[in-house]
């Protein structure tokens, strides 16, 4: 709210305006990503998204609300093991993910980043924004999954495109609402990683999976029943 009251006090309400824009461009292209690209790689791996979501909503819950996935690692550990994949895979997957394998937080950065060019009129040529792309995703790997640590490693690329790093100031007020969108694709392609590579290794208990994700009650019920 504090960083909010100082962007309005130094660009006017009107920017209130354009950072609504950038706040839902972010959530759209993350639901797509969550729900199409996501939804594709499942369908592969023989998973339904809708019920991989629902399967796991109480954990993308909490990462919802914190804006770190750390909050419940051992929580989608135990439940990748629940679905069908093996201990093994489940436990260097998934804790290597979340270090490695930030989808959400790369799609933000690549938006936020551009947006902050077209804020200081800068043209970028596909080539430079291809630049950026690549840049990201080779700059947020080795990132912590706390709150703010997109940020941090925006700052840092933003230098490769020519954009003033003050311009991040701009969107300092809703970055925290944004991280939290980011870090549910963030925990959703973790997870959905695991299941991806038990399959490729042929240890994927495809009916306990499926089991698990259409039964009516909640695993933990069913198990402890």
């Amino acid at each position: 709210f504090a960083l909010i009251g100082v962007t309005v006090s130094k660009f006017g309400f009107s920017s209130l305006l354009s950072l609504g824009k950038l706040v839902l461009l972010v959530y759209l292209a993350l639901a797509f990503f969550l729900i199409v690209i996501f939804g594709i790689v499942g369908k592969l791996a023989g998973i339904n998204i809708f019920k991989f979501l629902a399967y796991l909503k109480d954990e993308l819950l909490l990462a919802y609300s914190t804006s770190s996935s750390e909050t419940v690692l051992p929580r989608v550990m135990e439940k990748m093991e629940k679905i069908g994949c093996p201990k093994g895979i489940v436990s260097f997957v998934i804790p290597i993910g979340y270090t490695f394998n930030l989808d959400g937080s790369v799609l933000y950065q690549a938006i936020a980043a551009l947006f902050l060019a077209q804020v200081y009129g800068i043209d970028l040529s596909i080539g430079q924004q291809l630049t950026l792309i690549l840049v990201l995703m080779v700059t947020s790997k080795g990132m912590a999954a706390v709150p703010g640590t997109s940020f941090v490693v925006l700052l840092a690329t933003l230098g490769t495109i020519g954009v003033p790093a003050e311009g991040l100031a701009f969107i300092a007020g809703v970055d925290r609402i944004m991280d939290m969108a980011r870090t549910v694709v963030n925990l959703t392609g973790n997870a959905l990683a695991a299941v991806v590579m038990s399959k490729w290794e042929g240890e994927y208990d495809a009916i306990k999976g499926q089991t698990v994700l259409n039964q009516r009650e909640p695993a933990d019920m069913k198990i402890s029943g």
